[in-house]
């Protein structure tokens, strides 16, 4: 059988009708899903660990008011003092007891007192000369091993749906990683302190000059922070996108405090 003009002809030469296709039947219709038992849940933020607040004191505080019984009656938080300040190289013997908790020793510790008598550009100093230190020494201990997902991951995945997965299941993934292996393995065998903590590997993993940063700047704004005229500052988790948030908060308040302005630090 020839074509012409796309129609089928027989031998005779006339022309057949073509046959059309048999039509498929129209498919049914899905019935309408049933909801799922778990619905797809948004991803849940871990909360972030809080250790140190610091608390610009109103000026009308006395002083007598500034001990650890009274911080949950004035600020509403439960904590103790402590001694995360430097005093200034040029502190006066009479000026020692304008300082909270001062303890002997050079530096001076303490737990706050007026902006002029912190030696603040010394304690960020030092926090990244001592960070810059620890990241090589962390670098030695990682190296060969890849990029490892930090704990808030972990952590947020669990939160958001913990019953298909677990707490246990999370922390044995989070602790599986090769470079997690080489940062606990240094720690169990190096006695004393300074361990490189597993909760700072995010951080590590942003580079030498990052880690110093992060450092130098956690050094004076701690965790927290509570302003004067109440604005309560933190990171949203642990995760350092959040945790840098709060340290660029945190920096630019303390950029605007005058030299009188005191300064708390207290542990939750």
């Amino acid at each position: 059988m020839s074509t012409v003009n796309g129609t089928p002809l027989t031998r005779h030469g006339s022309r057949v009708p073509l046959i059309p296709a048999r039509p498929t039947p129209p498919t049914p219709a899905a019935p309408p899903a049933r909801a799922q038992a778990t619905a797809v849940r948004p991803p849940v933020t871990p909360a972030p660990t809080i250790k140190i607040m610091v608390i610009c004191l109103p000026d009308d505080l006395p002083a007598q008011a500034m001990t650890s019984h009274q911080l949950g009656t004035h600020f509403g938080v439960t904590g103790t003092l402590t001694t995360l300040y430097w005093a200034t190289p040029r502190l006066r013997p009479w000026q020692r007891h304008q300082l909270i908790g001062a303890r002997k020793g050079q530096p001076t510790l303490c737990a706050g007192g007026r902006v002029r008598l912190l030696d603040l550009p010394g304690m960020r100093h030092a926090a990244a000369v001592g960070a810059g230190i620890r990241h090589q020494v962390w670098q030695q201990i990682v190296h060969g091993t890849g990029p490892a997902t930090p704990w808030p991951v972990f952590e947020s995945r669990h939160l958001t749906d913990p019953d298909r997965y677990p707490l246990d299941r999370a922390s044995e993934d989070f602790h599986a990683q090769p470079r997690v292996h080489a940062m606990r393995l240094h720690a169990a065998t190096t006695p004393g302190a300074g361990h490189l903590s597993v909760g700072e590997l995010e951080m590590y993993q942003a580079g030498q000059v990052a880690y110093q940063h992060y450092r130098a700047a956690s050094a004076v704004a701690g965790d927290a922070m509570l302003t004067a005229d109440g604005r309560h500052l933190a990171p949203a988790s642990d995760a350092l996108a959040h945790r840098i948030t709060y340290l660029e908060q945190a920096l630019a308040h303390l950029d605007t405090v005058g030299p009188e302005q005191r300064l708390l630090a207290i542990a939750l």
